[in-house]
């Protein structure tokens, strides 16, 4: 593969009889699950297209019936694996402060006044919003809620993002 794949789903396990797949994936990106209709999945360092013939929710799973398989062996084989979309189909389908977390991650992180805090070392998620991991010079990791009122500049050229250091967030 030349162009740069990012990871969008995992299949988890088989649904029924008939080949369906149960996928995993990150939360508010059912729109785009739902608009799928081709994946690789990668097994053994190769990537195998895979061709969607449908796609239903199923509590907080994607059930997809993918043209390729027809058992439940067939997906079997592939339980575990993750599904790619190409970089560029990924960032068509992101939202205005959308951001991939590959990234956002070794960006610098400066506070208002221009001073550098340290470097965004992983995102996460709870229930609330996405957390950004910032490891300051000291080696002291922090938690920042990814919101525009706390995070409100993102300088994906730059490689920065500026956050409002309100007290006790990075001290």
């Amino acid at each position: 593969m030349s162009e740069e794949l990012i990871s969008v789903a995992k299949i988890l396990n088989f649904h029924g009889i008939k080949g369906d797949a149960k996928l995993g994936f990150s939360k508010g990106r059912e729109k785009q699950i739902e608009a799928l209709e081709k994946v690789f999945v990668k097994k053994n360092n190769e990537y195998k297209e895979l061709n969607v013939s449908a796609v239903r929710f199923h509590k907080q799973f994607a059930i997809v019936k993918f043209k390729e398989f027809q058992t439940v062996n067939d997906v079997e084989e592939f339980k575990g694996c993750d599904l790619y979309l190409s970089r560029t189909e990924v960032e068509e389908n992101l939202d205005n402060d959308e951001y991939l977390i590959s990234d956002l991650i070794g960006m610098d992180v400066y506070d208002e006044d221009g001073s550098c805090i340290g470097v965004i070392t992983a995102v996460g998620e709870n229930l609330a919003n996405d957390l950004l991991s910032v490891k300051d010079g000291n080696g002291k990791e922090h938690l920042v809620p990814f919101v525009k009122e706390i995070v409100p500049v993102v300088d994906l050229k730059g490689r920065k993002v500026v956050v409002n250091n309100i007290a006790g967030l990075i001290s």
